[in-house]
């Protein structure tokens, strides 16, 4: 480990420390997971599984172009933080988290200020942004802004307010972006505008955070909300509105109880009819304290999310990333062997040509190995000459194979990016025995040890579910963030319910 990392876990341990005590437990149990991968390859020294996971409550807000996010965020918050209108106000990628200095004023900072801070989840994303868009990781300032807020209501927690979704330019380095967000998320609340369908839009947002998202492990994070839904009130049938869309979410694969919708009362049409407006706001205010307590939820949701993230990895080891790597060792492996073989027999019959061109054949009556006894330093030579021969063209194979196997192996893969590339290329170097079948650093020992970490993560879980729990009834809950136990309480009952009921179905 460099001193660098060693710094960066050092400065989190003692966030931990102060912050929630509970997962500072946990992170020995990052560490040996580290020793795994380093030895694997699929790490490098100057990088750790605690590096690649956000520690900090994280909450997306994402969606279309004006479609509300931004002005949610301000009534949820207290207070004016970000820009609103009706049409696109921010391009950029705000995070949006709690300040302790003294001043009064909300700041504004700029994208650097994310990169370059091992606490944020953004941590050198101007490499991830190179990656995918050469030239494009300079311009950090285009795609990223830190702003302040001393209003206690996102104490302990980030919340991300993401530019809209544009369907006719919707840049890689922005969707890689996106699909980073997602990942790190406790929470990911999804907007829809019912003003404005926007079937182009509409349409890239479905694919990309609905139909993408509908068969992740962690799908029951993402809440899809339909807001402005007030203008619905001027339809002749305004539940059709809302069938409609439910009708295309449920299209693109989403599952019950994750459907919401909503309005700003500020920002409302006049809605004359009484009894209709009074249902209006009726079920406004429900699915807003659905909503609103899964918020509250996301400290809990996150001491989970970090627990059952090193079980998660260790399942993308066994079934994606080990059979992955054999499979890749298995067709270096035959290459090298095929190569080997014709190598050697060419070897063979140039020596026997060599041998009879020079006349160096054995007399009659004189058997093989008399002759070879008689002519040891010429037969030495071709011998040498022949092995030397029979080597280069193997460690050519080996390198030549390596290099085209490996171009197919991705240097990011799955939710830590792991480098399966450089966990080959260490398999192959050229001190490597090409007669060992299993990846480099695995071994009976080290699924040993990984069923070990396993076991651990599972004794977490049962902690924290002493701590958040009480399956025996003999306790109240205790030590749960915020008013987690009292809000969840209150709507446990209607989180499960239908996405394809009707919201406005007394309308």
């Amino acid at each position: 480990m460099n001193q660098s990392l060693a710094n960066r876990l050092a400065r989190l341990e003692q966030h931990l420390k102060a912050e929630n005590p509970v997962l500072l437990e946990v992170l020995p149990t990052y560490y040996k997971f580290d020793k795994i991968l380093r030895r694997m390859g699929l790490i490098g020294r100057e990088s750790s599984l605690a590096s690649r996971i956000s520690w900090w409550p994280l909450i997306s807000v994402l969606g279309t172009f004006s479609s509300g996010k931004s002005s949610f965020i301000n009534a949820y918050i207290g207070e004016k933080v970000q820009d609103t209108g009706n049409q696109a106000v921010d391009d950029k990628f705000t995070v949006i988290c709690q300040r302790t200095s003294d001043t009064d004023a909300n700041r504004t900072l700029p994208g650097t200020a994310l990169d370059a801070d091992p606490r944020f989840p953004f941590y050198r994303i101007s490499s991830e942004i190179e990656k995918v868009a050469k030239g494009e990781g300079k311009h950090i300032e285009s795609y990223l802004q830190l702003r302040t807020t001393r209003n206690p209501a996102i104490e302990n927690k980030i919340i991300i307010d993401s530019p809209g979704f544009d369907a006719d330019d919707q840049r890689r380095s922005t969707l890689r972006i996106t699909d980073h967000i997602i990942d790190l998320s406790d929470l990911v609340l999804v907007f829809f505008d019912a003003r404005h369908p926007e079937p182009g839009a509409m349409q890239d947002t479905l694919e990309h955070l609905v139909r993408r998202t509908a068969k992740r492990t962690d799908a029951s994070k993402f809440l899809y909300i339909l807001n402005q839904i007030d203008t619905a009130a001027k339809e002749d049938n305004p539940e059709d509105v809302v069938g409609a869309w439910q009708r295309a979410m449920a299209q693109a694969g989403l599952s019950a109880g994750q459907f919401f919708t909503i309005y700003n009362e500020a920002a409302a049409v006049p809605i004359e009819n009484h009894a209709l407006r009074e249902r209006f706001r009726e079920k406004r205010d429900t699915d807003l304290a659905r909503i609103h307590a899964r918020i509250a939820e996301v400290e809990l949701h996150r001491n989970y999310r970090i627990v059952s993230f090193l079980e998660t990895v260790a399942k993308e080891i066994e079934h994606d990333v080990l059979p992955q790597l054999k499979a890749a060792r298995g067709r270096w492996r035959r290459g090298v062997a095929v190569i080997d073989v014709l190598a050697f027999a060419l070897v063979v019959a140039a020596t026997g040509g060599l041998l009879y061109a020079l006349g160096w054949t054995p007399p009659e009556g004189m058997f093989g190995f008399d002759w070879m006894m008689a002519h040891r330093m010429e037969a030495g030579a071709v011998l040498i000459a022949a092995l030397v021969m029979a080597g280069t063209v193997h460690f050519w194979a080996r390198g030549m194979m390596t290099r085209r196997i490996a171009r197919g192996l991705p240097e990011a893969y799955g939710e830590v990016d792991l480098d399966l590339r450089a966990a080959f290329l260490k398999g192959t170097r050229w001190f490597r025995t090409i007669f060992r079948r299993a990846p480099v650093g695995w071994s009976r020992r080290t699924a040993t040890r990984l069923q070990v970490i396993r076991d651990t993560v599972a004794g977490h879980i049962q902690n924290l579910n002493d701590r958040y729990a009480d399956p025996s009834a003999k306790a109240r809950p205790v030590d749960l963030p915020g008013e987690v136990v009292t809000r969840a309480a209150a709507v446990e009952g209607e989180a499960t319910g239908d996405a394809t009921q009707e919201p406005l179905k007394d309308v």
